[in-house]
């Protein structure tokens, strides 16, 4: 390893990874290191642009948190955190696709009984949900553990609502014999990712959008089938086209539709106009 110049390095360094026992890290290590010499030739990067990729990175660690991933959202908006996913969920057709999981998700979320109402009484548009889990073949999935959570009306978290001080807009719900699940809430609205960090001087520095279509998250889990991690966006929401995390797909843009006030689902009077979605969720079945 002496009188090493750019074009040498590169085997240099690999040749250090031949003491590297599992093959799987090997592949990895060895990859890693031959595209990133490869991006340094092919940017001829200075010394200077160097020591700023350096500092970015070292700020965007120091921004992680338990409550804050700062660069599990850099994967997101270089497109990383989508293309693992695509990769390693390649399914049927007729199966539900698979979306970003996103920071917000939450273990010690309360279960809820069928068409509870899980809003904590904020404000907002109401919100009546039902879902329909099956198998490929159309037959219902009982008894799949069904996590739901979105934002509030103003584009906020539970976990960022000023002053709240309960768990809200989120619950852990069980299909019924029929496949069948529901719940209540209020309709969420777009927001922003975190523009306050690393990330968001990457997406000004790129004239990227840090606005987030409207959503709800929904995670389902069934003995026997492949674990989906999903979401469902309104048709008319207009950050569809520029989604800052590639969370959008055709088939998980839906309808949610708008009713004027009466009698909603469930015999609950609204004295205002709310909305509805219904949704039918396709598991693949485990390969494992």
């Amino acid at each position: 390893m002496r009188d090493l110049d750019s074009e040498t390095i590169t085997n240099e360094v690999i040749a250090t990874l031949d003491g590297v026992k599992d093959p799987r890290t090997a592949k990895i290590l060895e990859a890693l290191v031959r595209h990133v010499h490869a991006f340094v030739r092919e940017v001829g990067l200075t010394e200077e642009e160097w020591a700023t990729g350096i500092d970015f990175l070292t700020r965007t660690g120091h921004l992680c948190t338990p409550t804050r991933q700062e660069f599990i959202l850099l994967s997101d908006v270089l497109g990383v955190t989508m293309l693992v996913d695509a990769l390693n969920h390649q399914r049927e057709s007729v199966a539900t696709e698979n979306s970003v999981l996103g920071p917000y998700f939450r273990e010690d979320r309360p279960e809820h009984s069928h068409a509870a109402d899980i809003s904590a009484g904020l404000t907002g548009v109401p919100l009546f949900f039902e879902g329909l889990v099956t198998d490929h073949m159309g037959e219902p999935v009982a008894d799949a553990a069904v996590d739901v959570w979105h934002s509030d009306a103003d584009g906020h978290y539970d976990v960022d609502v000023p002053g709240l001080q309960e768990t809200a807009m989120r619950a852990l719900l069980r299909s019924d014999g029929e496949g069948g699940f529901a719940f209540r809430s209020i309709r969420p609205a777009s927001y922003p990712i975190p523009g306050d960090g690393t990330v968001g001087e990457l997406m000004r520095a790129s004239g990227r959008s840090l606005m987030r279509p409207a959503h709800v998250h929904v995670v389902i889990d069934a003995p026997g089938f492949q674990r989906v991690t999903t979401m469902l966006f309104p048709a008319d929401d207009p950050y569809l086209g520029q989604d800052p995390v590639f969370g959008v797909k055709d088939s998980l843009v839906v309808d949610f539709a708008s009713h004027e006030a009466g009698t909603g689902p469930y015999s609950d009077r609204t004295d205002q106009p709310y909305t509805s979605l219904r949704h039918t969720f396709v598991l693949a079945p485990d390969q494992g």
